[in-house]
């Protein structure tokens, strides 16, 4: 849901994770390959392969599918079994690297478009001109990781994305001052990370068993929300100190890293044979992708609640004039980070406590409980005339979008065969990215003609009616869950 892109002109959904989200820093050998389950019995027949598709199993567990028993504390703390995965632990470790430095570059862009114009107009049509081409990329680029060899794929466009960003840094030091050659390199970055993204996340499944899915997710959203608040804050440290051409620098050696890492990684190639995948890339491929979404309920309702809760409920365009007019007497300048800052920071409090959900089977009813939370949360929040009960609301909408993230993660990754997660995932990616975008223009129009408070509170009420009206007519979704 509330993730942030790989530039930063748009900082939202970064989910990811854009959290989009955005390097991709990611891929492994198959340590372990899904864990084949039964169909859930409560799953209707056209979706009973959704419950646990059967693919080769990788090593046993020396640990056991669960895992050592936790108790006291440790229950409430982050799952870290993934972790015990040495192909999913060199992901997650050089996440950390580049998460900040994706941010540094995120804040960088739209700042150096509004010192070279000097208006917030241009900064909003740089984030459109990145849209067009993720979207196109992000669904050429799943049909093509179905296709190719993932790491080979990742090792490409993370290199791809690594040049770009040592681009950016060189029309800085050369002040160059071009306004159209900062958004044909934006479009450009955003053309490479449509096409990492689907890989790089369909790679996952390939790194640890179905039943650490959502443990993984948590993980790495953590990870990812982290940045989004770490990242801004250090580049408003370092701006005044090392200057802005800099962040472009720092950003580009964080993804030399990344690009080393997935070098050292073994071949992730098509576990179908060559002759289906033949062709898949194309036209035909996108194609199939998307009749595939509307013949499974549960892949076609997980991505309707993500629109439902984003196009609904994001009211960060709200955010500047809550912060001039409602919360003006904290001072403006504080209320507008603490609004932006929220939503992150209880992410990542709902990663660190990841382990109270991580390990629920149920992932369909999850999501939903989730969503209705996130309703819920922004509801209070369009209620709260006081900055900090405010502020504790978004916090709170924040730990519902994380485990939002992590369950809808999670059943794309394990309700679908390896031969299509990519395709899967590139429309995990347009959806990530379009939904903060159309709640702007929403959001924007609602508080302009009924109030910012109004529109709020209506978005968020409108959250929980749609989706206890999804949940009550469709209930494949809330049926979905993982076999033990």
């Amino acid at each position: 849901m509330y993730r942030a892109t790989r530039t930063g002109v748009d900082t939202s959904k970064g989910s990811a994770d854009d959290s989009a989200e955005r390097h991709a820093k990611d891929a492994g050998p198959a340590v372990a390959a899904d864990t084949a389950g039964p169909a859930d019995p409560a799953v209707p027949a056209k979706d009973a392969d959704l419950a646990g598709a059967a693919e080769p199993a990788g090593p046993a567990d020396p640990v056991g599918p669960a895992g050592p028993r936790r108790s006291g504390w440790r229950r409430w703390a982050m799952d870290t079994r993934p972790l015990r995965r040495p192909a999913y632990r060199r992901l997650w470790s050089s996440t950390i690297v580049t998460a900040v430095g994706s941010q540094l570059t995120a804040v960088a862009v739209p700042k150096q478009i509004y010192d070279i114009t000097g208006s917030s107009a241009w900064v909003g049509y740089a984030s459109f001109a990145g849209l067009l081409p993720l979207v196109v990329f992000a669904l050429w680029g799943g049909a093509i990781a179905d296709s190719v060899d993932r790491r080979k794929l990742l090792l490409v466009t993370n290199t791809g994305i690594a040049v770009t960003s040592l681009l950016f840094w060189i029309q800085a030091i050369t002040g160059l001052g071009s306004v159209a050659v900062l958004m044909v390199l934006l479009a450009l970055q955003q053309a490479f990370f449509g096409l990492n993204s689907p890989a790089r996340q369909a790679s996952i499944a390939r790194l640890v068993p179905k039943e650490e899915l959502a443990a993984a997710n948590a993980l790495g959203s953590t990870v990812m929300q982290t940045g989004l608040v770490a990242g801004p804050l250090l580049a408003g440290a370092l701006i005044p100190v090392v200057g802005l051409a800099e962040l472009y620098l720092i950003d580009a050696l964080a993804l030399c890293a990344t690009v080393w890492a997935v070098h050292r990684l073994p071949a992730l190639p098509p576990l179908a044979t060559a002759t289906a995948a033949a062709g898949r890339a194309g036209l035909r491929g996108i194609v199939e992708g998307f009749r595939y979404i509307s013949l499974h309920q549960v892949l076609l309702l997980s991505f309707l609640a993500d629109i439902i809760a984003m196009v609904l409920g994001m009211p960060r365009a709200l955010f500047p004039e809550l912060a001039a007019q409602t919360y003006a007497p904290y001072g403006e300048g504080l209320a507008l980070g603490l609004l932006f800052a929220a939503i992150p920071i209880g992410a990542v409090l709902g990663g660190l406590l990841s382990g109270t959900f991580s390990r629920a089977r149920r992932h369909g009813l999850m999501v939903i409980v989730s969503v209705i939370a996130w309703g819920v949360a922004v509801t209070g929040f369009g209620l709260s005339a006081n900055l900090w009960v405010a502020v504790a609301f978004l916090a709170a909408a924040g730990v519902a979008d994380m485990v939002s993230m992590v369950f809808r993660g999670a059943i794309l990754l394990s309700a679908v065969t390896d031969e299509l997660r990519g395709r899967m995932q590139g429309v995990f990616t347009v959806v990530v990215a379009g939904g903060p975008r159309l709640a702007d223009v929403l959001h924007g129009t609602a508080g302009s003609a009924l109030g910012a408070r109004t529109a709020v509170v209506g978005g968020g009420l409108l959250v929980v009616l749609s989706m206890l009206v999804l949940a009550t007519t469709m209930p494949a979704l809330r049926r979905y869950s993982v076999s033990a």
